[in-house]
């Protein structure tokens, strides 16, 4: 009796050490794939690359990850839940709509200045693997700023629907495009940036 306790015991301690060293393999398969994508891109990152990075075989990054998509659902997490979009209850208070505007605009132009060399290369490589911004992470991303566009729209006490030139205008704003654009293209500092899009808005909040 005592034998198979005995036995019952370590084989429980085995599973999970090979438990524990298979969560550390996927760790480190994840951590190399999302610095690859970081710098190179995710269009330009082998598998072989990875495996590489990670330190294992090219067959083991398969064993963790069957396909492509499902590197990139797993990447995507990983690096959302490490860089998280700004908090809207952050701003709720502010009952002034241009100016809640105004500092929910700060807060997201310096989270893109954060993310911008992931989120530049994500972009450019969407082109040729549109799967990047098909991840449930990625689509959670998104959703969250359609929800901070329009709360931002709902502070005028309007909807998308009731004034789409306001909806179309802050959303144009949000946008990571918009202030790649400003400021790694024009080279606007944050502030003139987000003066820039104010004006904007207040022209279209008016109309």
């Amino acid at each position: 009796m005592y034998t198979g306790v005995g036995e019952k015991v370590s084989r429980a301690y085995t599973l999970k050490k090979r438990a524990e060293a298979q969560a550390r393999t996927r760790r480190r398969i994840v951590t190399a794939a999302v610095e690859l994508h970081g710098s190179r891109g995710p269009a330009y990152t082998s598998i072989s690359a990875v495996a590489k990075r990670a330190g294992v075989q090219r067959a083991t990054v398969y064993d963790h990850f069957p396909n492509e998509s499902a590197l990139f659902e797993a990447c995507t997490a990983h690096y959302f839940d490490r860089h998280r979009p700004p908090d809207p209850s952050r701003w709720a208070d502010i009952e002034e709509p241009l100016l809640r505007f105004r500092a929910a605009l700060g807060e997201a132009y310096a989270y893109y200045r954060r993310v911008e060399p992931m989120m530049t290369r994500a972009y450019r490589d969407a082109q040729i693997k549109p799967e990047i911004f098909e991840t449930q992470a990625a689509r959670a991303h998104g959703q969250h700023w359609e929800r901070v566009t329009s709360e931002l729209v709902a502070a005028w006490g309007a909807t998308a629907e009731g004034h789409p030139l306001l909806a179309a205008a802050v959303g144009h704003a949000f946008s990571f495009q918009t202030w790649h654009q400003l400021a790694a293209v024009q080279k606007l500092p944050k502030e003139r940036a987000v003066e820039l899009m104010v004006k904007l808005v207040r022209c279209a909040a008016i109309e």
